[in-house]
């Protein structure tokens, strides 16, 4: 049986004002949603349309549901006691405070991550994207412990599984072990500073793609090594992509060596990833002692450039709240996002690209086939979203409303 959802706002175009401001358009619709979840009707608003099985919206507006691309169910403390973080001299000691707990940490994954998910989907985020340690001191544990967190809430969220060497691929029989994870659930592999963390570029990189091709997944690495070493990861890695016909299975995460090259090695660095469908996955971690990468500058290439909050209340930071959207105002607000067309654009980075409005200002979502998943909002158009993300939002993932 369908259902319709009455009076739901929707972005239809723009004005252009006499001061030379661009205004929003929005008008109100009663859209249809059949049994399978996805859209078969929208209709213009009207007082006497009274049907059965439907739920008044009260003016609210709907945006695309939210994704959050880069993400660590099986690190948050949530739900346990308070905890801070200690101080740490770089990255390699922070591996090792972080394996001390390991064990202890994994007999409760299942919990924490729902903790996570629960906090995510809240914001407004249909999908997740979360990297799930897998290194010799837990094994496959983390594993097991998100994917039944992730099943009880398979009516509201998908995922992609990153099975993650966070503690290293070049060692003890990590390899295996991801392999093992890839027959066990996980849906991606991940990949860890190629060059910081396992000493060997090649070696590494290698031994990525074999597995990768092994199990025909895509790959997702993390890569935090900064200016030319970094760089040089990328390009080496793209040599292979190109020489295993590997088009269109990569992307890469925080990527801040991109941001610490010459503006002529962004760009070209930026033609060689849209040629392979390279996506950039960045947590926006804006600070006074961290370049990140140049996502506009990416973004005028043609590069898929997404966002991910990483962690959050864990071993790294005991900062973090889930909201995916407060990422997108974050990075509006820095990078100076001031008018309506470049606020609604922003949206872009949490949603896979959709916005409601194309940009010239065109209607273009949603359409009828399209999946039933909307944030709701008590809003009067996207760039207001974004500029002050509003408190109180309700998912619909697939037709199924999210209440917590």
């Amino acid at each position: 049986m369908s259902q319709w959802l009455l009076n739901v706002r929707l972005e239809i175009g723009e004005d252009l004002h006499v001061d030379g401001s661009i205004r929003t358009k929005t008008n109100l619709f009663h859209i249809e949603i059949d049994d399978k979840g996805l859209i078969v009707q929208i209709k213009e608003n009207a007082a006497s349309f009274q049907p059965e099985n439907a739920q008044d919206m009260q003016s609210q507006l709907a945006l695309p549901a939210f994704k959050e691309m880069h993400n660590h169910l099986d690190k948050t403390y949530l739900s346990l006691p308070w905890k801070a973080c200690r101080t740490v001299s770089g990255l390699e000691e922070r591996l090792h405070l972080e394996s001390l707990e390991l064990s202890a940490l994994a007999e409760n994954c299942e919990q924490r991550a729902s903790a996570m998910i629960e906090k995510i989907l809240g914001f407004g985020s249909n999908h997740i994207r979360t990297h799930v340690n897998i290194d010799p001191y837990i094994g496959l544990k983390n594993l097991e412990g998100v994917l039944k967190a992730l099943d009880n809430y398979k009516d509201y969220v998908t995922a992609d599984v990153i099975a993650f060497p966070q503690h290293g691929l070049l060692r003890d029989d990590v390899p295996n072990l991801l392999r093992e994870a890839l027959r066990n659930g996980a849906t991606m592999l991940g990949g860890l500073d190629p060059g910081g963390i396992d000493r060997n570029i090649e070696k590494s990189l290698q031994t990525t793609m074999e597995i990768a091709q092994e199990f025909n997944v895509d790959v997702d690495f993390h890569l935090h090594d900064n200016g030319h070493l970094g760089y040089y990861t990328i390009d080496k890695w793209l040599d292979m992509v190109e020489e295993n016909d590997f088009k269109g299975k990569t992307d890469f995460s925080h990527s801040f060596s991109l941001g610490d090259v010459t503006v002529p090695e962004q760009i070209a660095m930026a033609q060689r990833l849209k040629r392979h469908n390279v996506a950039i996955m960045s947590t926006v971690p804006f600070n006074l002692g961290r370049n990140i990468p140049p996502i506009d500058l990416l973004t005028a290439h043609g590069v898929n450039v997404h966002f991910g909050c990483d962690g959050f209340y864990d071993s790294w930071s005991p900062y973090g709240s889930g909201d995916i959207l407060q990422k997108a105002c974050t990075f509006a607000d820095v990078t100076r996002k001031i008018t309506e067309r470049e606020l609604r654009q922003s949206l872009a980075y949490i949603t896979n690209g959709i916005t409601p409005l194309d940009n010239e200002g065109k209607m273009q979502w949603p359409q009828v086939g399209d999946e039933a998943s909307f944030v709701f909002v008590a809003s009067s158009c996207s760039a207001e979203v974004v500029a002050r993300p509003p408190a109180k939002r309700l998912l619909m993932n697939k037709g199924v409303f999210f209440k917590q």
